[in-house]
């Protein structure tokens, strides 16, 4: 599945524009190599997401063409997520 459809899907990103154009500025990697929005994820790889003033990293966990909201916490685990105030600290 392509990272945009895969942030958008799993709702961590709500919008699939949005997702591009994070994934394009090299904003988003793929198991710690910088990622475009049409690379391919899979099952077990680790996304490492800047979005805002935000830095999250997930492992997906099930990969799905459609989902009901409920059910895309089931798509990935958080492993961290840090803000920018935190890392200034």
């Amino acid at each position: 599945m392509r990272l945009d459809k895969f942030l958008k899907i799993s709702r961590i990103i709500k919008r699939r524009t949005i997702a591009k154009e994070v994934a394009d500025k090299g904003r988003i990697q793929v198991n710690g190599i910088v990622a475009k929005s049409s690379s391919d994820v899979k099952l077990g790889d680790e996304l490492t997401i800047s979005f805002g003033n935000k830095t999250m990293v997930v492992k997906i966990e099930k990969i799905v063409e459609s989902t009901k909201k409920e059910e895309t916490k089931e798509m990935y685990s958080i492993i961290s997520e840090k803000s920018k105030s935190d890392e200034n600290e």
